[in-house]
């Protein structure tokens, strides 16, 4: 399954503002959800009919609406035609194959990012591309499934905490923001505790399937990073962006989200560079090894060497060999040979062969 570069061949040459899905169907059916609010009143539901969300623009509230599933061609075109959006960001919307951006179209701010869950079965990262729509009031979230990823924002949302319900719709596009980089430092920190205990076992007992290891890991962190990375380009242009749309006040949260992002990306740089030092560590360890065992049947070799030669001497078929007549010969023969091979033996460990 290719992970990092996905482009269909019908997708190519189509208008930068043509209004069709580019991605993956994860959904059988779109799920359209609101969460309405203000400091004193909550409202939530699923929403059958665009036009409901009209009425609640009108109001002096905080709306959140929530589209779960993008192949619905005809539902994101309804969305574009009752706010007024431009088809640009209708199409960035629909492409979940596009990089981490911000583009501020005047009326909206058009935000993306990708969101990463680990699978807790095979502890492989899937990616989902999350597109948010910034207005005055009303803030749209685009999602290529339902999950629960921003549930504890709709938990604060539901417990009246002061911030987020005073906070407007750019304080609630960081708490979303918010909860995407966090993830990411999780996932960092998770596959960051595998390898340290890699590096135990390493040292302990280098096996083969040791390597088959680091291999995985160093490709999750290279999936990482290829998603995290684009992701600080975009904070880092959200909180420099001057609109209307976003309070001053609002700023420093953003900074604070770079501030995230950057320990992200510190630490996944940091489990590669120990990938690879593990990778050395065990080719070294392996090579160590390998020498050891080279040395001890060299030094085998080496001491067997001249009591094989004294050895076959006496296996020659001489007819005169005068020492064999002699009594004491074996013992003789069999006293030189022990007495070689141990003074070989010491002269190895002064060397420190041995």
């Amino acid at each position: 399954m290719i992970r990092f570069v996905k482009k269909r061949k019908e997708d190519i040459g189509l208008s930068p503002d043509d209004i069709s899905f580019r991605g993956e169907q994860k959904m059988d059916k779109t799920l359209l959800r609101l969460i309405d609010f203000d400091p004193e009143n909550l409202e939530e539901k699923i929403v059958e009919k665009i036009d409901t969300l009209l009425e609640h623009q009108k109001k002096p509230t905080i709306t959140w609406f929530n589209i779960d599933g993008l192949h619905d061609t005809k539902i994101i075109e309804e969305i574009g035609e009752r706010f007024n959006f431009d088809k640009l960001v209708l199409a960035e919307v629909m492409d979940t194959q596009s990089r981490p951006k911000v583009h501020d179209f005047g009326d909206c701010i058009l935000l993306s990012i990708k969101m990463l869950q680990q699978d807790q079965e095979n502890g492989l990262i899937s990616v989902e591309n999350l597109s948010i729509v910034l207005t005055d009031s009303v803030l749209m979230s685009f999602q290529e499934k339902r999950g629960d990823v921003f549930e504890p924002v709709r938990e604060r949302i539901r417990n009246q905490k002061k911030r987020i319900r005073s906070g407007g719709a750019d304080y609630l596009t960081f708490a979303l923001l918010d909860i995407v980089i966090d993830n990411y430092i999780y996932i960092v920190g998770v596959l960051g505790e595998k390898i340290e205990t890699l590096e135990e076992t390493l040292l302990q007992e280098p096996r083969k399937s040791v390597i088959d290891e680091i291999y995985t890991y160093k490709r999750e962190m290279n999936f990482l990073r290829k998603n995290i990375t684009p992701a600080k380009e975009m904070i880092l242009a959200l909180s420099k962006i001057e609109s209307e749309l976003i309070k001053e006040s609002s700023h420093i949260h953003f900074k604070e989200l770079l501030d995230n992002i950057n320990q992200a990306i510190d630490t996944s740089e940091t489990y590669r560079e120990i990938l690879s030092d593990q990778l050395n560590i065990y080719h070294t360890t392996i090579s160590s090894k390998l020498n050891d065992v080279m040395k001890f049947l060299t030094i085998f070799s080496v001491i067997f060497i001249p009591l094989t030669f004294i050895a076959g001497i006496y296996g020659t078929n001489f007819d005169v060999l005068p020492e064999l007549k002699y009594e004491y010969s074996y013992f003789i023969m069999l006293g030189v040979m022990i007495i070689l091979a141990f003074g070989m033996l010491l002269y190895f460990r002064k060397r420190k062969w041995l």
